[in-house]
């Protein structure tokens, strides 16, 4: 009877040993940056996917085709990563890309040839200094483990997709947007080349950038010595 008596009271322990923990464990909730981080970057996802896949249908440029090709390929892969992490830690995930990415895919859907080409590399340009940025912003100031991890997974993605891009428009005669994927102006860059569909392509410069010429301090000349 006592044996009966210390194996119930000993199974009581293990159930409140376990609960707790158990509690805990499902209290645990990723900080609104890393759940707002896997909605944003799955979105980019979607986005890419779509727009590689115009690219190869509707591309004139091959290496337009061709880049186009390997963002549906390195997306989808970086997809599945992000679903699999949102899944762990019960984030939901939106359905489509944003207003503004739908807006760009239709209207780069109404374009064909050469136009297509440049409106499709000027587009790419910008998203891809945005996703970066949104990339190295988690990179920092994440504090779930697991999605910091996929973003650090993703950034050299990211840049050799943007380097890619930022090579093609060269060849293109495509205007550069003025800030770099690292947030530091570009070499001979221009304040040219608005994503389709967007309202601005270009990311604020990082504090404490100098992103005006300063004024020339004015002089005063001085007063000849009087002739004798």
């Amino acid at each position: 009877m006592l044996g009966l008596k210390r194996l119930g009271l000993l199974t009581a322990m293990v159930v409140v040993g376990i609960a707790p923990a158990a509690s805990a464990q499902a209290a645990v909730q990723p900080s609104t940056q890393d759940t707002q981080y896997l909605q944003a970057v799955h979105q980019v996802n979607l986005f890419e996917i779509a727009s590689g896949e115009q690219a190869q249908e509707k591309g004139q440029n091959q290496q337009v085709k061709d880049l186009g090709k390997q963002f549906v390929t390195d997306h989808t892969a970086l997809d599945e990563s992000v679903r699999n992490v949102a899944k762990q830690l019960n984030v939901e995930l939106p359905n489509e890309p944003t207003a503004d990415q739908q807006a760009v895919l239709d209207e780069l859907n109404g374009l064909s040839g050469a136009e297509f080409d440049k409106a499709w590399v000027t587009a790419e340009l910008a998203g891809h200094v945005q996703a970066i940025q949104a990339t190295q912003t988690e990179i920092s100031q994440g504090s779930e483990q697991s999605v910091v991890q996929l973003a650090q997974d993703a950034l050299p993605v990211l840049q050799t997709h943007y380097d890619a891009l930022v090579a093609l428009a060269q060849t293109l005669g495509i205007p550069v947007p003025q800030t770099s994927a690292s947030g530091t102006p570009s070499p001979g860059a221009t304040t040219e080349a608005p994503a389709p569909g967007e309202t601005t392509t270009e990311a604020p410069a990082p504090e404490g950038t100098v992103t005006e010429s300063p004024a020339q301090p004015e002089t005063t000349e001085t007063p000849a010595p009087a002739q004798s």
